[in-house]
């Protein structure tokens, strides 16, 4: 192993950590990923010899900047179907996607997100664009921009993860009630550009 396959392994195991200190509840977990996050931390420090006492990514106490997700359209061979996933959280559907994980490039995390959340095997077929959320959301929500790409799946669904409860094509003209997380307009506006081959900028 190089040192860069090392520096890439240990931030993806501090990446895990962070994750599973925003997330977990259960007091067991979060000492071990607080632990599991001051040993990465350590090890950094020693291996690059540097001290991680400056605001950057590793405290989150920097400059102010939205936060990145993904989306992903996949259609069905003539695109009047598009797939969905119903969130578990609130039963509604949306597209398959999630947060963008530290170091994982942005198709490779739509790649991932469709494979856990609908069991999906994507080739991406485009990058469609990206949206700001925030003015669709509430003031209290957090900042977003949304990456769209436009996939096709390879193969059949398999087993989807906990996070949703059921996946399916949908009519675009008869979509299901949509989860809270997103609105009928910016689902919408990613479907019909993904569809129409139209370029998101804002």
């Amino acid at each position: 192993m190089n040192e860069k396959q090392i520096y890439d392994y240990i931030l993806k195991i501090q990446s895990i950590a962070k994750i599973g200190l925003v997330h977990s509840k259960d007091p067991y977990a979060i000492t071990n990923y607080n632990e599991i996050n001051k040993l990465s931390m350590d090890f950094l420090e020693d291996f690059l010899n540097i001290k991680f006492d400056r605001p950057n990514y590793f405290q989150r106490d920097i400059y102010p900047t939205p936060n990145v997700s993904v989306r992903t359209v996949v259609f069905n061979q003539d695109k009047t179907k598009v797939l969905m996933v119903r969130e578990a959280v609130d039963n509604g559907y949306s597209l398959p996607g999630g947060w963008a994980d530290l170091y994982d490039s942005p198709s490779q995390t739509a790649i991932n997100e469709c494979l856990q959340e609908a069991g999906a095997n994507i080739e991406i077929v485009r990058f469609v664009g990206v949206m700001n959320r925030t003015p669709f959301k509430k003031p209290t929500s957090v900042p977003e921009y949304v990456l769209i790409f436009e996939a096709k799946l390879v193969g059949e669904l398999k087993e989807h993860e906990y996070e949703t409860n059921d996946v399916n094509f949908f009519d675009i003209d008869n979509l299901p009630t949509l989860s809270k997380k997103v609105t009928k307009e910016e689902v919408l506006r990613m479907i019909i550009s993904s569809k129409d081959g139209l370029v998101i900028f804002d």
